[in-house]
């Protein structure tokens, strides 16, 4: 790996770090950094996951009351968030560069529109939501959103946090760590199969992760600072110019 390529790869960290603190979408720019120094699609993908896990795992730290009241939500949820990140991290595995290479564009879209309409789409379930959903298909919805995550993962925080507005989770800083508490059980057993199936690329993943860490800490740090809605429409704009681009 070059210098520029490291460069690169450090830089789309640091913004996807930062992005990720504040707003989401820092997969916008890990995974197509990665296709951008060579690294084949499937492997990409997989690295940029490995590579933003930290930033899951770490969030709980300051959500720790909050979990504590959601402990039972967690036990319940946990069984088809596991079940899911390995069925779609399997998918992924077992997915050729070429087919990968085709739906790419297909997945940034669903993840660009996902990551449009997200604040738009929780408030719409919010207010028409009646009753309370059977549990086999709050079981079956979180099957089919933790597969995705665990074969893509961008736009995974959003349709989390939608899926918790529909059962009811209406305190927004509540949701939101019961959301990076099921998103880090996705990232955690979807990174196992791709370490286990050797498809991580770990000197551009090192690259990668060294720049999101520094980015996350300032994104968080100066999260004050920084206008989220602008910050959206930026992230929302990479993402269709990616979906182009790639289609």
């Amino acid at each position: 790996m070059d210098l520029s390529s490291f460069a690169l790869l450090i830089a789309a960290g640091l913004i996807g770090g930062a992005c990720n603190a504040v707003a989401g979408g820092g997969t916008f720019f890990t995974f197509p950094a990665l296709l951008a120094v060579g690294v084949p699609p499937i492997v990409a993908n997989a690295t940029s996951a490995i590579s933003i896990w930290p930033g899951h795992a770490t969030s709980l730290l300051g959500y720790r009351k909050e979990l504590a009241r959601h402990a039972g939500r967690l036990k319940s949820s946990a069984p088809a968030f596991v079940i899911g990140a390995v069925i779609g991290a399997a998918l992924l595995a077992v997915t050729g560069n070429g087919v990968f290479r085709q739906l790419i564009p297909w997945l940034l879209l669903v993840a660009t529109l996902l990551f449009a309409i997200g604040p738009t789409l929780r408030t719409w379930i919010s207010t028409n939501r009646s009753g309370t959903l059977p549990k086999p298909v709050i079981f079956l919805i979180d099957l089919v959103v933790a597969i995705y995550g665990g074969y893509f993962g961008a736009g995974l925080g959003i349709l989390l946090m939608a899926v918790l507005t529909l059962i009811g989770l209406s305190d927004v800083n509540e949701a939101n760590a019961v959301k990076n508490a099921l998103a880090t059980i996705v990232s955690t057993f979807a990174v196992a199969v791709f370490i286990a199936t050797g498809i991580i690329a770990w000197g551009p993943g090192a690259a990668v992760l060294a720049g999101a860490i520094v980015g996350g800490y300032l994104g968080a740090r100066f999260a004050r600072w920084i206008n989220p809605k602008i910050l959206r429409g930026i992230i929302i704009a990479v993402g269709l110019g990616l979906t182009w681009f790639y289609f």
